[in-house]
C-alpha cells in the first residue's frame, strides 16, 4: 500500500515563514487579501491553500482567529468549542464525500511542529490515493486515565505513536464533542506551561476512530534519533506523574 506523498519543493520554497521570523508579515492577518474561501463562519475561515506543496491532495487551512498572537490554550471555552465543531464539520464532510481515500484534519503550533505560520490555523488535507488509517492502531489511543465520563475519555498514552508523552481524547459519542474540546484545551495548556521540560510547540491531531473519534495531542521536542532512524516510540516513566498533575489541575479543580 501507498505510503509516501510528494512534496513539491518548487511551491514550498515560495511558502511564507513567521514562526521563527517574526517580522515576517503574516498572510492570515490581512483577512481583505484571502482568497479562494470555501467557508465562513465568523471569525473563523475554511480557504484553499494558496501553497499546496502535496502532490495528489486537496489542501485547506481554516483560520481560526483574527488575532495573530493567541493560541489555542488561550481560547475562551466559546471560541474553542467552535473552532473544534466547525473543523470536525468540514473533515466530515470530506471524508463522507467519497472523493478521497482518506482525509486528515491536524494542527501544528511552535518552532518544533514543523509548521511555518504563527498565526492560529489548523489543516484539512484529503488524500486522493493514501488511507493513513493504515498506519494507526488501537492501542495508540490507549493510556493511564485522567478523566473518563459517558462516552468520552481523556489520557495520557501508554503506547505512544512517536513518545514521549502524548495525550488522547478517545470520543465514543458524538453529543460530548464540546468536551472533546475542553480536554484538548487541558492538554495543550499543560504542555506549553507545566510541563516537565520546558516546550514551545505541538501537535493536534484528529483520526476516526471505531464509531467516533480521536484526538491526540503531542508535545513537540527534537524528535529522538530511534524514531527518526528506527521507527522505535519511547515511552516517559512518568506518565502516572503527569496524569495525576494533569487530574489535580484541571479536573479536581473543575469539580
Amino acid at each position: 500500500m501507498r505510503r509516501h506523498l510528494r512534496y513539491n519543493a518548487q511551491i514550498g520554497r515560495h511558502k511564507p515563514e513567521n514562526i521563527i521570523n517574526r517580522e515576517a508579515a503574516c498572510p492570515f492577518c490581512d483577512r481583505d487579501q484571502l482568497v479562494d474561501i470555501l467557508a465562513e463562519e465568523t471569525p473563523l475561515i475554511l480557504l484553499r491553500n494558496k501553497y499546496p506543496v502535496l502532490e495528489d491532495a486537496y489542501q485547506t487551512v481554516i483560520i481560526e482567529t483574527e488575532e495573530c498572537e493567541t493560541e489555542l490554550s488561550l481560547y475562551s471555552r466559546e471560541h474553542l468549542r467552535q473552532v473544534i465543531r466547525f473543523g470536525t464539520e468540514h473533515w466530515q464532510r470530506l471524508s463522507q464525500s467519497g472523493e478521497f481515500e482518506s482525509v486528515v484534519y491536524f494542527k501544528n503550533h511552535g518552532p518544533h511542529s514543523g509548521g511555518t505560520i504563527r498565526h492560529p490555523h489548523s489543516q484539512i488535507v484529503g488524500l486522493h490515493h493514501l488511507d493513513y488509517r493504515a498506519a494507526v492502531e488501537a492501542h495508540h489511543f490507549e493510556g493511564i486515565v485522567i478523566d473518563r465520563q459517558e462516552g468520552i475519555e481523556f489520557n495520557v498514552s501508554t503506547l505512544p505513536r512517536m513518545g514521549f508523552s502524548e495525550f488522547n481524547v478517545v470520543l465514543e459519542d458524538w453529543s460530548r464533542l464540546d468536551q472533546l474540546a475542553d480536554y484538548v484545551q487541558m492538554a495543550a495548556h499543560y504542555a506549553l506551561h507545566h510541563f516537565h521540560s520546558r516546550c514551545t510547540s505541538y501537535n493536534l491531531f484528529f483520526y476516526e476512530h471505531g464509531a467516533g473519534m480521536a484526538a491526540k495531542l503531542i508535545p513537540r521536542f527534537v524528535v529522538s534519533p530511534l524514531f527518526v532512524g528506527f521507527s522505535i516510540p519511547q515511552v516517559t516513566d512518568r506518565i502516572e506523574e503527569i496524569a495525576g498533575a494533569v487530574r489535580d489541575r484541571y479536573i479536581e479543580t473543575a469539580g
